[in-house]
């Protein structure tokens, strides 16, 4: 007899059709594992090195995370979630710090920007060139450890300024000139006290290298920047001899009690670019959250394939348990062929999986959402894990495929190699019943949910309703084939042979039904979802924004913008609009969690508002809107569980603890904003003390020209809807991903299927089938293979995404038809492809 490893490379060897399937199956679900695998790895390790406070050792700045509790004793977890904004420290904490043992220098650091304003005609004042409107603005004595040097004047003394060389020369300003400037205290004139030339330190990733530095005294920047009293960060500077842990220690004892986290390395990065804490959590959700689901799918898919291959090869087994093979053997046999074609097809599939992983960074970080300064960092544990996980699940799906015909009686293994069993198995058909109770009962929790509940159970909708599909695969598909099979009895003998075919082959034909109905569900909830929010968004947005113009400037717009506006002839109403996010907790016990939440500020009373702006209130009225009492979308009045009258508890973008009195519910939350609030309660909690958005009605788009860029509501809303397309690119990305992935596992298991059949397409045209006649059979089939995934992953799609979206946005969801009919065209064209092209191949012999 000969040795089970031995039969494995004969296998192998003389028969390689039966593995390529397998082979590419493998290969792809270590293709993904490896992406997501190095993504989550990056997000992990990912840090900026410093550049600002690189000549800092020690730099001491607040937390800027907040953390959700759930649990206790030994089921206790602590998310952190980052801050909208700058959290600050107290800029006395520099004095307390310069006292600590070893430390030379303590400097409270600000940074904030500053607009050129328009000087009056005839002030003598010196007008700022208009292409650097935007300045980044510090405190002076930042330039102990950034390098700036005056080339001229003297340093800043409260009233003056001290400019760029670069913006000097261009505005050919000298010391003694009056410059005029908008700061968040509003615009002023300031006197130039000197120029200087700029520290390589001062291109820091969090100002932003394209603005032009300004500098001021201490003593006025944090005045000036919005937030008296408090600084970005306080950088500590070390006394020859003294090492930067000795430091600081020294400097966390000397703030101990103060709230001050003390940083050092790369640890500063992180304080000076504050989109590292978002770059993170993106590549979290990526590696870890999508990478979980991606991973799932491709062992779900990979599995199988191979479990297709095994049963493809029933007849082979049958004959050597006949000639005396035991069930070990035959089951070592099996495994043989896993180590033989697993690890060499997880080893081709981690190369494109790196390639994949680095285009997947290099595109978030062209769109902003990762810090420049973080890079892909790719070690041998992702690479490793990917190879394991398609051996095991090579080695799972060939032991459970080879499990029954290694055990039965070689007489009984025969019998059923020669005809398809019927009876599905016990095991099989109780989980895959309990998992479509599962599904049925997740869409009925996710009706009754909102907002992030009812977003979070569609994920346990999908996989359910798929894992179902795959477990009852052969009752689904004869029931199916049965019912999608009538229309082919008129096709002529055809289509008549195709459906006798599809009902005889229940399990071959979900075998293949299966990927399609994958890359059908998850395609078309990862994009529809999107598609059905931007739909929602755009609809509210348009129909809320009520004012006849809409002034922007994406260096901010003028502090007294609205009430500028509101002085120019034929006005009736200015409200000037801040938009941030603020984190609002929802939820409770173990389902808490901080859901960060659209926020706008108004310059201007809620009647006001309401002449420009129309929320759809719900509940309550606008009137009262002012300080301690915000307006809110009703779908966050659902998820955190709170109507009119009621506290909401929230952080403002600074991390500062809030709980103003609500006096609104309103609807249209996703255009506009999910919570609305005056904007004096967001002055010292912003970094920019800006208007993002200036709401005018009556006067002229002419005379408001002066304060920035005029549209009307539609052309805002076309821009707006623009800018949400570049949200887009993540799901569609996630959506080809899996869907690609779905789609060329539907390929390569109709292809398996067409050449484990060519003795079956001989046998036709033996008979006298013409060659026309078997291709027009196959064709018909490929029509009822992908119309029956369609229909299936429609289905699941519609399941997943009517109880959800109407629990996020009280909306039905929106699907593009045209988007749709692609999705569809692209399932029937890959069908008949992968059925038609092999079948020429296998029917050129009997030709």
């Amino acid at each position: 007899m000969t040795r089970p490893n031995g039969l494995a490379r004969a296998a192998v060897r003389f028969r390689p059709a039966s593995f390529a399937g397998t082979f590419v199956a493998l290969m792809m679900s270590a293709l993904i594992v490896t992406a997501c695998g190095i993504l989550l790895e990056t997000g992990v390790r990912a840090s900026v090195p410093p550049v600002r406070y690189a000549d800092a050792p020690v730099v001491a700045a607040a937390d800027q995370y907040e953390y959700v509790v759930t649990g206790s004793g030994e089921d206790r977890e602590e998310e952190a979630v980052p801050l909208p904004d700058t959290a600050r420290v107290d800029a006395g904490l520099a004095a307390r710090a310069a006292e600590a043992p070893g430390v030379a220098a303590a400097v409270p650091d600000f940074t904030f920007p500053v607009r050129a304003a328009d000087p009056g005609a005839g002030s003598g004042v010196r007008e700022l060139p208009v292409a650097e409107r935007a300045f980044t603005a510090h405190g002076w004595g930042s330039h102990v450890f950034t390098g700036t040097a005056l080339t001229a004047g003297s340093a800043p003394r409260t009233g003056e300024v001290v400019l760029d060389a670069g913006t000097a020369r261009t505005a050919r300003a000298a010391a003694g000139d009056t410059v005029a400037l908008d700061t968040a205290a509003g615009p002023r004139d300031f006197r130039v006290a000197g120029v200087a030339e700029a520290g390589p330190a001062e291109g820091a990733r969090s100002t932003g290298a394209a603005q032009a530095p300004v500098w001021f005294s201490d003593a006025e920047a944090a005045a000036l920047a919005g937030h008296p009293g408090r600084a970005d960060a306080i950088a500590v500077l070390a006394k020859p001899g003294v090492g930067a842990d000795a430091l600081a220690a020294s400097v966390e004892q000397a703030l101990a009690g103060s709230g001050a986290k003390v940083r050092t390395g790369d640890d500063r990065g992180a304080v000076e670019d504050p989109g590292l804490g978002y770059a993170k959590e993106t590549l979290f959700g990526l590696g870890g959250s999508f990478g979980g689901i991606a991973t799932i799918v491709a062992v779900f898919t990979a599995a199988g394939t191979v479990a297709l291959s095994v049963s493809q090869r029933a007849r082979e087994f049958a004959l050597l348990r006949a000639v005396g093979a035991t069930p070990r053997q035959i089951r070592r046999a099996v495994a043989s062929e896993a180590l033989l074609v697993a690890p060499l097809a997880g080893l081709l599939g981690t190369l494109p999986g790196i390639g994949l992983a680095y285009w997947w960074f290099g595109q978030l970080q062209d769109r902003g959402a990762i810090p420049e300064a973080v890079q892909v960092h790719v070690s041998g544990i992702p690479l490793l894990v990917a190879v394991a996980v398609g051996l095991l699940t090579a080695l799972g799906a060939g032991w459970a495929a080879g499990r029954r015909p290694a055990r039965i009686k070689p007489g009984q293994a025969l019998s059923e190699a020669s005809t398809e069993r019927l009876r599905p198995g016990v095991i099989r058909t109780v989980l895959g019943i309990a998992a479509l109770v599962g599904g049925a009962f997740l869409t009925g929790v996710s009706a009754n949910s909102t907002g992030d509940d009812a977003a979070g159970s569609a994920l346990g909708v999908v996989m359910c309703f798929m894992l179902a599909v795959a477990l009852l695969g052969p009752p689904v598909a004869r029931l199916s084939a049965g019912l999608f099979g009538l229309p082919l009895r008129g096709a002529g003998p055809a289509g008549e042979l195709a459906a006798a075919n599809s009902r005889t082959n229940a399990r071959r034909l979900a075998s293949a039904i299966t990927p399609i109905v994958l890359a059908m569900a998850f395609a078309s909830t990862l994009v529809f979802m999107h598609t059905s929010e931007s739909h929602i968004a755009d609809e509210q947005l348009r129909a809320g924004i009520t004012a006849d113009h809409v002034v922007t400037d994406p260096a901010g717009l003028p502090v007294d913008a609205a009430e500028r506006a509101a002085r120019t002839p034929g006005v009736e109403a200015a409200v000037g609009l801040l938009n941030t996010q603020v984190l609002v907790p929802v939820g409770s016990g173990e389902f808490s969690s901080l859901q960060g939440a659209a926020a706008q500020g108004v310059t201007g009373t809620g009647a006001e508002l309401a002449k420009v702006q129309d929320l759809d209130v719900r509940e309550g009225s606008l009137d009262r809107l002012g300080e301690g009492r915000v307006a809110i979308d009703r779908t966050l009045a659902n998820s955190a569980d709170v109507g009119v009258g009621d506290r909401l508890p929230l952080y403002l973008p600074d991390g500062t603890k809030s709980a103003p009195e609500i006096v609104a519910v309103y609807g249209r939350g996703l255009g506009l904003a999910t919570v609305t609030l005056d904007r004096s309660s967001l002055a010292g909690h912003v970094s920019s003390g800006f208007d993002s958005t200036l709401l005018v009605r009556g006067g002229s788009g002419r005379s408001l020209a002066a304060l920035g860029e005029v549209t009307d509501a539609s052309g805002f809303a076309t821009e707006r809807s623009l800018d949400a397309k570049l949200g887009a690119w993540s799901n569609n990305t996630m959506a080809g991903v899996l869907g690609g992935f779905a789609a060329i596992a539907a390929v390569n298991t109709l292809v398996m299927t067409v050449l484990d059949r060519r003795r079956e397409l001989g046998t036709l045209r033996l008979v006298g089938s013409t060659r026309r006649q078997v291709l027009g059979m196959l064709r018909w089939e490929s029509l009822l293979v992908s119309t029956v995934g369609v229909v299936l992953g429609s289905a699941i799609a519609a399941a997943t995404l009517v109880p959800m979206m109407r629990g996020t946005t009280g909306e039905s969801p929106y699907v593009p038809p045209l988007l749709y009919g692609s999705f569809v065209a692209a399932a029937g064209g890959l069908a008949l492809l992968a059925v038609t092209l092999p079948a020429r191949a296998a029917l050129r012999r009997w030709s």
